[in-house]
C-alpha cells in the first residue's frame, strides 16, 4: 500500500517515541490514524490500539488502515481517553501517546484528570504516557 506523506510534526514525533518490536502501544486521540500506522511500521510484530472520541475519525482511520488491520497490528475504537478500560483478556500496553489531545495537553483540565486515571489502570507497571508538547513530548510515567 501507497502511505501518504506524514507531516514533519508527526515524523518527528512517532521518530521520538522508545518503539521496539512487539511492544503494545496505545495511541488516544488517532484522528485519521496516520500516526498509529507509521507506529505499526515500527514494532514489528508488535500491536497498536488507536482511539479517538469521533466516530467520524475512526471511520477515516480504518479506512485508511486495511493493510495493518488485516495484519492484526492495528485496531481503532471510538471511545474518550476519560473513558478507555480494557476489555476483557485484554493486555495491557507498554506504552501510550497523545498528539492535541485536549484532555491531555492542559486545555481541559477536568477531563485530563479522568483520563490519566483510565490510562495509569491500562499501562504496564513503569509503562509510559507520551503527551505532544511540541518538544516533542512530556512523558508521565506510571
Amino acid at each position: 500500500m501507497t502511505y501518504p506523506k506524514l507531516s514533519a510534526r508527526i515524523l518527528k514525533c512517532v521518530a521520538a517515541l522508545p518503539l521496539r518490536d512487539g511492544m503494545r502501544v496505545l495511541e488516544i486521540g488517532c484522528g485519521p490514524g496516520v500516526a498509529a500506522r507509521a507506529v505499526a511500521r515500527r514494532i514489528g510484530n508488535g500491536f497498536v490500539l488507536a482511539i479517538d472520541r469521533s466516530q467520524k475519525a475512526i471511520d477515516l482511520a480504518v479506512r485508511g488502515s486495511a493493510d495493518e488491520i488485516a495484519a492484526g497490528l492495528l485496531q481503532f475504537r471510538t471511545v474518550s481517553a476519560e473513558n478507555f478500560t480494557l476489555v476483557a483478556g485484554e493486555a495491557k500496553f507498554d506504552l501510550a501517546f497523545a498528539m492535541r489531545v485536549g484532555a491531555l495537553d492542559g486545555r481541559h483540565p477536568e477531563a485530563g484528570q479522568k483520563a490519566i486515571t483510565c490510562l495509569r489502570s491500562v499501562l504496564v507497571p513503569g509503562g509510559k504516557l507520551y503527551v505532544d508538547t511540541g518538544d516533542p513530548w512530556d512523558v508521565v510515567r506510571f
